[in-house]
């Protein structure tokens, strides 16, 4: 049976939560049925290195020449799309996995998909994060033209994955999609790969006086530093004597880092050293964050929405305690109350994140249980072996 060749598509490899599931599946996917090749915006990121060899890349020009088109809203979409057009058809492509708005408006272009039936290529969409919030909040710019876009792209697709049932609902309602058109499929976590990046003995710190929480993300709005930064506010008015001061470590980068750090240098100026006695760190970019969590005393997860967050399975897969927001899809890394994973707060709100990080730092034992109770939940709902083998089974499947 002839190998189907499948084009994987992301934006680059530089590490967010999308790049990381697809280089997954660039490594996972079956050689002895697929013949993998991966689209990239811009082919750059520390992830460049862990696609396989015979993995065949290809990336548009740096820049295109212009032309009075381009400054039209979807312009310059249009010119990206004209060149994935081309490319599909000169790589022959059987069937290609898009994944993320901006990828979605390429592969699901009209101008992709005119032509003769024999030139149209299936697709199999993903979703990440529930749409009625993301695309307002990541967009900003003609949202409503982008979700009319988005929707005819998805109706376009052979079938649509979605990596959370809260994802799914979203999706079916937001874009108008038929409920048989939709699928979860929940990320699936590589617990060798993830332990592997964190080293078999992790990093460890100075002793001190604190409990360390590792925050992971892009610093965009968002992703909640600035509710955290309230929180840690909150926390300092009312901090009791017997519990360790808090030690918070910002990996990542972003618009809104410089904005971040001067606000959380006035909040200590306006304190004064007596009342700062929480520290926040700003360390940049550190990929891949595997080894920090793996230090860190707990990772807080401050979003305002999520799909189904990599950074709190990175977390359990490396028996760190999680503090998160019921932020869309978030909330499915808990099957029950009576299994409880992370110390929970509301999206949003600085009183209710202050609330579960102080309730971290009083409940050892309870940090303890969601430990176990999270390793369970990702081995049963998480496993790496059967997500690649559903999605392996659309994309063998459609157009086939």
């Amino acid at each position: 049976m002839p190998l189907r060749r499948v084009l994987l598509m992301a934006s680059s490899m530089r590490g967010g939560g999308s790049e990381l599931q697809t280089a997954m599946l660039a490594r996972h996917l079956d050689r002895e049925r697929f013949d993998v090749h991966l689209y990239l915006t811009q082919a750059v990121g520390d992830l460049l290195s862990t696609i396989p060899d015979d993995v065949t890349i290809h990336h548009p020009p740096e820049s295109f020449p212009p032309r009075m088109l381009d400054r039209i809203p979807g312009g310059m979409l249009k010119r990206q799309a004209e060149w994935f057009r081309d490319l599909v058809q000169r790589a022959e492509v059987d069937v290609i996995y898009d994944r993320t708005f901006h990828m979605t408006l390429i592969a699901g272009h009209p101008i992709v998909h005119r032509g003769s039936a024999t030139n149209r290529c299936p697709r199999v969409s993903t979703i990440v994060s529930p749409p009625d919030v993301a695309l307002p909040l990541v967009e900003k710019r003609f949202v409503w033209l982008k979700r009319q876009r988005l929707a005819q792209a998805y109706r376009r697709s052979a079938a649509v994955v979605t990596v959370s049932e809260a994802a799914r609902q979203s999706a079916i309602r937001y874009y108008g999609l038929p409920e048989s058109l939709v699928k979860t499929i929940r990320n699936p976590i590589d617990l060798d790969a993830i332990r592997d990046a964190a080293g078999a003995d992790p990093p460890g710190r100075e002793p001190e006086d604190s409990l360390r929480l590792v925050v992971v993300g892009r610093m965009t709005e968002e992703k909640g530093h600035a509710t955290l930064l309230s929180a840690i506010g909150i926390l300092a008015e009312n901090w009791p004597e017997q519990l360790p001061t808090l030690h918070f470590r910002l990996i990542g980068d972003g618009p809104l880092r410089g904005k971040l750090e001067s606000r959380w240098k006035d909040m200590v100026l306006a304190a004064g050293p007596k009342d700062a006695i929480h520290r926040v760190e700003f360390a940049g970019a550190i990929q891949p964050a595997c080894s920090e969590i793996a230090a860190a005393d707990g990772l807080v997860l401050p979003s305002h929405f999520e799909g189904l967050p990599n950074v709190v399975l990175e977390a359990f897969a490396l028996q760190t305690p999680v503090i998160a927001t019921r932020a869309g899809g978030a909330v499915e890394l808990q099957r029950s109350p009576d299994e409880p994973t992370c110390h929970w707060a509301d999206p949003g709100d600085p009183a209710s994140l202050a609330t579960a990080i102080r309730e971290f730092a009083e409940q050892a034992d309870q940090r303890k249980l969601h430990i176990a109770n999270a390793d369970r939940l990702i081995r049963e709902n998480h496993d790496l072996r059967s997500a690649i083998d559903q999605i392996s089974d659309l994309l063998g499947r459609v157009g086939a």
